[in-house]
């Protein structure tokens, strides 16, 4: 495969009494250079979100060229296994579907809701007939609930009155705790207005406070989820908005994605939440 790359440059010509100056005219800026790019081998992508109480649900995809069309190459060879905390292993059908409440795309569902609890660890095993192999190991981290979700409002009138919102937990001490806060309006199907990633590095057994900017009116129905996250997943999250950042940024260091799973790319967790569902007034 080819890229086209387009340089510039700036030529420095030397004029009379020594002064530098730059030439816009008589200069070739331009060079058209064909750089091949290596095709580095397929592998295995996994996006698997467990939640106790909701049947498990994962994507398998596969990586695909940098400049290719931008579709999912999903492979149907792929068996899945999750393995429970007890031992017991559960294979997951291949049955591509919608769900319906995250609006995310899944390869294969299970058969029982989950159960789990804080301290449980789970493994996922995703195997094709290519002898690819990818695995994963995730704990469920403690819950920590939402202490108090309250709002106000601004002094204008009209389409100008808008609230702000406050989210404040209570940071477990002597732990190393990673967090993501979500604010949906109406359902969590649609986009968030905002979405906080953070760590207790410096509010360590501390109560933390997360706020807003005036942005909601009277009668939004919002859902504040708060996760603990475990310390694999929130460096995911980090690296996937560091290379968001950096993709077609000349200026970016080149970030890659810093996977939980191992033999391949993605993601595998359990998540731990709290949700509050209130309405601005």
């Amino acid at each position: 495969m080819l890229l086209a790359v387009y340089l510039k440059r700036l030529v420095v010509c030397h004029a009379p009494r020594l002064l530098l100056v730059l030439v816009a005219t008589g200069c070739n800026l331009e060079q058209d250079i064909d750089i091949e790019l290596p095709v580095a081998p397929a592998q295995l992508v996994a996006e698997c979100y467990l939640l106790p109480g909701q049947v498990p649900r994962l994507s398998v995809t596969e990586t695909v060229p940098y400049l290719s069309t931008p579709q999912p190459a999903v492979p149907t060879d792929v068996s899945v296994v999750l393995t429970l905390p007890n031992g017991q292993k559960r294979l997951l059908q291949f049955r591509p579907g919608l769900d319906k409440l995250t609006r995310k795309f899944y390869t294969h569902i299970g058969q029982q809701v989950l159960v789990a609890k804080p301290g449980d660890t789970f493994t996922l095993d995703v195997q094709d007939t290519q002898g690819r192999h990818l695995t994963g190991t995730a704990t469920m981290p403690t819950r920590v609930p939402l202490d108090t979700v309250e709002w106000k409002f601004n002094d204008k009138s009209g389409e100008d009155r808008k609230a702000y919102l406050l989210a404040k937990f209570q940071d477990p001490a002597a732990t190393a705790d990673f967090y993501r806060l979500m604010i949906h309006k109406d359902s969590i199907s649609d986009n968030a207005e905002r979405d906080f990633e953070l760590d207790d590095r410096l509010t360590n057994g501390q109560q933390m406070t997360l706020g807003t900017s005036y942005r909601f009116s009277s009668g939004d129905t919002l859902l504040v989820t708060l996760y603990h996250l475990d310390e694999p997943y929130y460096r995911f999250l980090q690296s996937l908005e560091d290379a968001r950042n950096a993709n077609g940024n000349p200026f970016a260091q080149p970030a890659a994605i810093r996977s939980t799973v191992r033999g391949g790319v993605g993601v595998f967790t359990i998540l731990s939440e709290d949700r509050r569902t209130v309405i601005i007034k």
